[in-house]
């Protein structure tokens, strides 16, 4: 299933960001494009590409589930957002302009999922592929374990 989250405390900016991005990378700011912006504005949690049409169908609109698969794929080619491998989805990028340095905490009790760069592992990751005769174009990687509140909830601690 396909997945994208917003952190509410950037919610605006990365919205306003996003549809920036669009514009100076040549790219329309279409009506569909900004349905699916305002789906992931109110998300509380992630929501699949399905998710994303019944939200839609629930306002009175209507997305084709191919045309929101298209307007994803165009978010991660812009770095608005990244593929999620642990559930097969997307989150929505909360980073800015950080570009292909992405990690992810993900809870795999209450589903919470934590973004943040590290450029230094990045630095070391591309320089171990030229070593073995790779070029990177994109770091993205996950760990899963339990968050905070979880983790007391399960240990008491």
């Amino acid at each position: 299933m396909l997945h994208l989250a917003l952190r509410p405390c950037i919610i605006s900016l990365v919205v306003q960001d996003s549809i920036q991005i669009l514009q100076t990378q040549g790219y329309r700011v279409t009506k569909p494009r900004r349905q699916v912006l305002e789906v992931l504005k109110e998300a509380k949690e992630p929501v699949s590409p399905y998710d994303i049409q019944r939200l839609l169908r629930q306002q009175g609109k209507y997305l084709n589930h191919v045309t929101i698969y298209r307007i994803l794929d165009l978010f991660c080619r812009l770095n608005l957002a990244h593929k999620v491998l642990s559930n097969g989805g997307f989150v929505k990028c909360t980073l800015g302009s950080k570009e292909g340095c992405h990690r992810f905490m993900v809870c795999r009790c209450c589903g919470v999922l934590r973004e943040f760069v590290d450029e230094e592992l990045c630095k070391k990751e591309s320089k171990s592929a030229v070593n073995l005769g790779f070029h990177t174009e994109y770091h993205l990687s996950e760990s899963s374990g339990l968050c905070s509140d979880c983790y007391r909830k399960r240990f008491g601690e």
